[in-house]
């Protein structure tokens, strides 16, 4: 009963349960981008993932700069329940909504640029595109 208890300690907040939401839907993705895509500042994203990944609800990964998080891959069954219902519960969400919207907004930047420095993760994608 203690890791149940814990999962839904780390879902209780707002913000960790819109995290969680995203991540299944959308599967691993950025920090970056999960920050742009609630409007918050990466370390401010970092620490909420921080308390979902003690929960053992997101898994991370590194490449280069960049920490990746996604949804544990080996769930237990009341996680696989919860995710099915991230997915499908929660997509007519007004604020849910706003967070897919923002984050399709944005994309990831090439690993490398030719100079051969590391550009940063996300750029708004207006920004991006040729004018």
């Amino acid at each position: 009963m203690q890791t149940e208890t814990a999962i839904f300690k780390a879902l209780s907040d707002p913000t960790r349960l819109r995290l969680a939401v995203l991540l299944a839907i959308k599967g691993e993705t950025c920090v970056c981008k999960l920050a742009a895509a609630l409007g918050e500042r990466d370390y401010n994203v970092s620490r909420h993932l921080g308390i979902l990944r003690a929960a053992g609800l997101v898994e991370t990964r590194r490449e280069g700069l960049w920490m990746y998080y996604r949804l544990t891959d080996n769930p237990t069954e009341l996680e696989t329940d919860l995710i099915e219902s991230f997915r499908n519960n929660f997509r007519a969400d007004p604020t849910l909504l706003g967070d897919l919207k923002r984050m399709d907004e944005y994309v990831v930047c090439a690993a490398s640029s030719d100079s051969g420095k590391q550009g940063d993760c996300c750029v708004a994608s207006s920004i991006s595109k040729s004018k």
